[in-house]
């Protein structure tokens, strides 16, 4: 793989780690800024629903950008927004830096897949996303814990300003090693809007809400899932979510080559096991040593299919990928908060927690069926069956 990718996963690992770091800081936060957990918890929401909001702005703001400048200067937002979370002296400010730091990851999530896939053969694009987005799954291994346990030990500011500087070694990477692409020329406006007018991108985009938002049901209350029908100390907890952490990993690299083979088969593959292991774990989850194995194969399953449905926005946007890119980041953070409140939904009208698996299996399957509608639109008619419609008309 080109080096230049090196700089986008050293990327995505920043930016991953800003995203997911505060879940572990809460307790931190609520209590030095005086407010309470759940209101502190509204910092996840925000940086989510900010993503979603501020990718499609972005992505039109940097159009008539060359790409690797854009990616340039959303690292710059990125560091900027991370500074002003480390100094933010109230929860008010700290949440406006919290949404300044989430407009560049969609965006840059976004662009950064359309040049990673430019940098490789077209039968090794997908590998490439995967390749970028590998450094967004080793932050919830490394940097996650890691940065949970600086901000225990010298205070939740004191991670906000080493991710920072994480930003600054990315931008200096981006700087370095992505090449000024004269093949490929800066977007046009009008051309990225008008490719959504195509319904196979609008399939596409509905694929990452259903597809990851059935994660997300489970994942938001993984802890007490543990905890409360697993058994689980806290300090268990921690283990096993680094184990899903690996999970991702090796998932995102196996989602990769899966889609560079057979992107359309191999999603529908994946969304099918993932129902298949949600159902089971819905099961295992009264069992400790069955709960690790089935996270550890749901975290697989999980990430498997993220390069695929990235890819697949790319390939349907491909006169104008930067837009439809770009909102597929927000698709699945508006997966990730739908799947959230679905979640909540489900306890809410008194089911149990070991009842969300079998939410998010559903979910999953609703995913994998507009995956075979989809792939059902890509297949072109044989001409036998064209002409013998032409003549049912006819005699019409």
């Amino acid at each position: 793989m080109p080096l230049p990718l090196l700089a986008l996963a050293i990327s995505a690992f920043a930016i991953g780690t800003t995203e997911f770091v505060i879940m572990g800081l809460l307790p931190n936060v609520a209590h030095d800024l005086a407010v309470s957990i759940p209101s502190a918890g509204l910092l996840v929401t925000g940086y989510a629903l900010g993503v979603a909001v501020g990718a499609p702005l972005l992505a039109v703001l940097t159009a008539r950008l060359p790409r690797k400048l854009a990616l340039q200067l959303l690292m710059l937002v990125f560091i900027v927004g991370n500074v002003l979370c480390a100094v933010a002296p109230s929860y008010g400010l700290l949440m406006i830096a919290r949404v300044v730091t989430s407009f560049a990851h969609g965006s840059f999530f976004g662009i950064g897949a359309v040049v990673a896939a430019s940098l490789v053969p077209a039968e090794k694009r997908a590998s490439a996303i995967a390749l970028m987005f590998t450094g967004l799954t080793l932050a919830n291994v490394l940097g996650v814990p890691f940065g949970t346990f600086i901000g225990q030990e010298l205070g939740w500011r004191a991670t906000f300003w080493i991710v920072a500087g994480l930003g600054v070694l990315s931008a200096l990477g981006v700087t370095a090693l992505v090449p000024n692409r004269h093949d490929v020329a800066p977007s046009n406006l009008g051309r990225e809007v008008r490719v959504l007018r195509d319904p196979q991108v609008w399939l596409a985009l509905t694929m990452t809400v259903l597809g990851f938002g059935g994660v997300f049901i489970v994942f938001t209350y993984i802890a007490p899932i543990l905890e409360q029908v697993g058994g689980f100390s806290p300090r268990a907890v921690t283990l096993v979510l680094v184990l899903f952490g690996v999970g991702l990993t090796i998932g995102n690299t196996i989602g990769g080559r899966l889609a560079d083979r057979a992107l359309m088969r191999s999603l529908m593959g994946i969304l099918f096991a993932l129902a298949v292991v949600m159902a089971i774990f819905a099961k295992t989850s009264h069992s400790q040593i069955g709960a690790i194995v089935t996270i550890f194969v749901w975290g697989i399953a999980a990430f498997a299919t993220v390069p695929p449905l990235q890819t697949r926005v790319v390939e349907k946007a491909k006169d104008a990928p930067n837009l439809a890119s770009t909102l597929n980041i927000g698709a699945f953070n508006v997966g990730n908060a739908g799947g959230a409140w679905l979640g909540g939904a489900v306890l809410t009208h008194g089911h149990g927690l070991d009842a969300l698996p079998w939410a998010a299996a559903v979910v999953a399957l609703a995913a994998l069926a507009v995956t075979w509608f989809a792939a059902r639109l890509d297949t072109p008619r044989a001409p036998a069956k064209i002409k013998a419609d032409v003549k049912a008309a006819d005699a019409c």
